[in-house]
């Protein structure tokens, strides 16, 4: 299993470059980095890994409640 370290240091390399977004070393899955997220300019309810916005945001734009938030405050 993958750490949440080291995950959250993989996406602040693709967000330090500019991607947006990055594989998933352990499912092969494509992640959104919150720099694409946050310029989109909404939540789309999805529960998306790295969303930026607050959870009550999250929330009004139906984010499950089951799903995992790894949002970084800034």
């Amino acid at each position: 299993m993958v750490s949440r370290e080291r995950i959250l240091k993989i996406h602040d390399a693709a967000s330090a470059r500019g991607d947006n977004s990055y594989i998933d070393p352990e499912t092969g899955l494509l992640v959104m980095t919150a720099h694409y997220l946050e310029e989109r300019k909404f939540c789309c309810g999805t529960g998306c890994r790295h969303c930026p916005y607050e959870p009550e945001v999250q929330t009004q734009a139906g984010r499950p409640g089951d799903a995992p938030s790894w949002q970084q405050r800034r």
